[in-house]
This record gives C-alpha cells, sequence and structure tokens, in this order.
C-alpha cells in the first residue's frame, strides 16, 4: 500500500465561501417561492432550494482542518482515497471517511496517558470523532512495562526501555497492520527479547556478543549504548512495512530480578572485598621492601635472615590487618 497524499485539497475556504452560498441561495428560493405562489409565481423555487440546503449541508462533511504534524487517512465507499498531510484547511470529498483502527487505543507513551480515567471510546459505545482519528506524526515516546528475562548465562533480570518513534507512512500504519500502536509495542518487547539474550549483564569471559566468533567484553550494564543501538535496529527491521520509524531507544532501568538480586549483591561484595586486600597486600609487600631496603642502606641495624624473615612477618601482619596493631615494648635484650 503506498501512500498517496492530495496535495490538491488545500482549498477549503473556497469550500466554505460556496457552502454558505449554497445555504443562503437555498433559504431565498424557498422563501422566494413560497411568496410567488400567492402571486402565480414560479412553483420550483422551493425545489431548487431544498436541493441547494442539502448540498450545502452533505458538503460540509467535506471540510477538513489539520494542525501542525498532523495527518489523516481518508477512505471512500471501501478504497483508499488518500492522505491529507500538514497544517491547513482543506475540501475533500464530502463522502470519504476519515480511518484509524488505533484511534482508541491508549498505551504509556506520550500523546495516549490523560490525568483522568475515562474509558476508551470503544467501551462507549459511541463513534469516535474526527479529532481522535487524526493521525499524529510528531515524535512520540513509548515506555513498556519492565520485562523478567534471562541473559546471556541463565541470569533473570529486569530491564525497561523507552522508544521514541514517529509515523512516517499514514497509509502503511493503517492499513498493513491492525493496530500499528499495539504491533509496535509487541514488536518492542520481542526485540528487547532477543537481544537482551545475546549479552550478560556483567563482564563475563568467553563470551561472544558481537557474533564473530571472538570473546568480548560486552555486557548489558557496561555497553547500555550499544545494547540500546541494536534494540533500535532491531525494532525498526520489524516496524518497516507498518509504515513507522524508530528514531532513538534507551534503557531505562536495569537490575537483576529479586530472586537473585541478594545473592548477587553478595558476589559483588566479595569480588569487592577481594581487590582490596589484593591492593593492601601489593601496597603492604612495597613498603616492606622499602623498609628492608633503609635499613641496609643507613646501617642502622644488622639483620639476618631469621630476624629478617620475623620483621617481615610482623610488618605484614601490621599492615593488612583489620585493626590497628597493639605494640609491645621490649625492655630486655633481642637475644
Amino acid at each position: 500500500m503506498n501512500e498517496k497524499i492530495l496535495t490538491k485539497a488545500k482549498h477549503g475556504w473556497l469550500a466554505l465561501l460556496l457552502i454558505i452560498a449554497c445555504i443562503i441561495g437555498g433559504f431565498a428560493c424557498i422563501i422566494g417561492g413560497i411568496g410567488g405562489d400567492e402571486e402565480g409565481g414560479i412553483w420550483f423555487l422551493p425545489i431548487i432550494g431544498v436541493l441547494l440546503l442539502v448540498v450545502g449541508g452533505i458538503s460540509t462533511n467535506g471540510l477538513k482542518v489539520l494542525k501542525p504534524q498532523e495527518a489523516l487517512v481518508l477512505t471512500l465507499f471501501g478504497k483508499y482515497y488518500g492522505s491529507l498531510k500538514g497544517e491547513g484547511f482543506y475540501f475533500v470529498n464530502p463522502f470519504s471517511q476519515a480511518f484509524n483502527p488505533a484511534a482508541g487505543t491508549k498505551l504509556s507513551q506520550s500523546g495516549d496517558v490523560s490525568n483522568t480515567e475515562e474509558p476508551a471510546p470503544q467501551e462507549k459505545g459511541v463513534n469516535i470523532p474526527l479529532t481522535r482519528k487524526k493521525i499524529s506524526l510528531k515524535r512520540m515516546t513509548l515506555s513498556n512495562s519492565r520485562q523478567k528475562v534471562n541473559d546471556c548465562l541463565g541470569n533473570p533480570i529486569e530491564i525497561g526501555i523507552a522508544v521514541i518513534w514517529r509515523v512516517v507512512d499514514t497509509a502503511k500504519a493503517v492499513f498493513e497492520v491492525d493496530n500499528y500502536k499495539e504491533y509496535l509495542s509487541l514488536q518492542c518487547d520481542s526485540a528487547l527479547r532477543n537481544i537482551v539474550r545475546i549479552y550478560p549483564y556483567d563482564v563475563a569471559p568467553n563470551i561472544d556478543t558481537t557474533g564473530d566468533g571472538v570473546a568480548d567484553e560486552g555486557s548489558l550494564r557496561g555497553s547500555s549504548e550499544i545494547v540500546a543501538e541494536r534494540i533500535r535496529g532491531e525494532i525498526q527491521a520489524r516496524v518497516e512495512d507498518a509504515g513507522l520509524e524508530i528514531l532513538e531507544a534507551r534503557i531505562t532501568y536495569l537490575a537483576y530480578a529479586p530472586e537473585i538480586a541478594a545473592v548477587m549483591l553478595q558476589r559483588q561484595q566479595a569480588a569487592a572485598v577481594i581487590d582490596a586486600r589484593k591492593m593492601i597486600v601489593d601496597g603492604a609487600v612495597g613498603m616492606v621492601e622499602m623498609a628492608l631496603e633503609r635499613l641496609k642502606e643507613n646501617g642502622t641495624v644488622d639483620l639476618d635472615e631469621e630476624r629478617k624473615a620475623a620483621m617481615v612477618s610482623n610488618l605484614l601482619v601490621v599492615l593488612c590487618g583489620n585493626k590497628d596493631a597493639q605494640p609491645i615494648v621490649n625492655s630486655g635484650s633481642l637475644y
């Protein structure tokens, strides 16, 4: 289905003047015909007046007003008539009807969220007004609910994304899919699951996230920009036929699932403790080496190998201990 823009329909003001002229002429003919019947006037003037009123009344259905970044898809007797795009006052075939199957769909996105808890028009059992059948061409932000997905290591995580999108082909959006808003929401969830399963939550050894057969350091936490771009590309490939353009995708929430969050926190704490201990030991060994070298250079005391070993042991205990050392003063001889 190719989009057809009605470029020659932007003459609503001229059509409005003609409609007003028809209505005024219709009333004039009816009044003149009724007044002229008493004097043997023209008998068919009332008929002409009624026809003018009918034509004027029906023609008002062809007047359409669009705001900036709005579009309207029109059908005529079941066939695609054309699309109106851009701000202006239009006049189209008065028998054409606006069509938008997603007019009453409300998602967690900009343009669909309202402060009142009103039911959708379909639930009320009334017709959807023309203003709801217009298609917004603005940039919309879709934020689906958080999903629980297993990463490539099988760890359950919770992740949420925000997708910025817009309609670029109104004909495809309306006729190629049943409801383009619900279609986009479903494809976002599916694409998110497919991409997340490729990455680990944090950097893990022997994991290939690019598909080139070489292990890399890609992860959901450390490569969020790359992951978001891959999600955007995946969604775009899925909604191309629906006339939608995905401008951006961003990860808005990322965390381990509650059932393993506590265990993973302990694991991270243990890794942090190990790294801290390693740094402390490296620093303590360097300080001991420096102390022995300074004592030897200055000739302060001559230590044999046994005394050096005892000194190294004491210094390491003091420097690597969690608590402050309690000094012991020896008032006697060392031997």
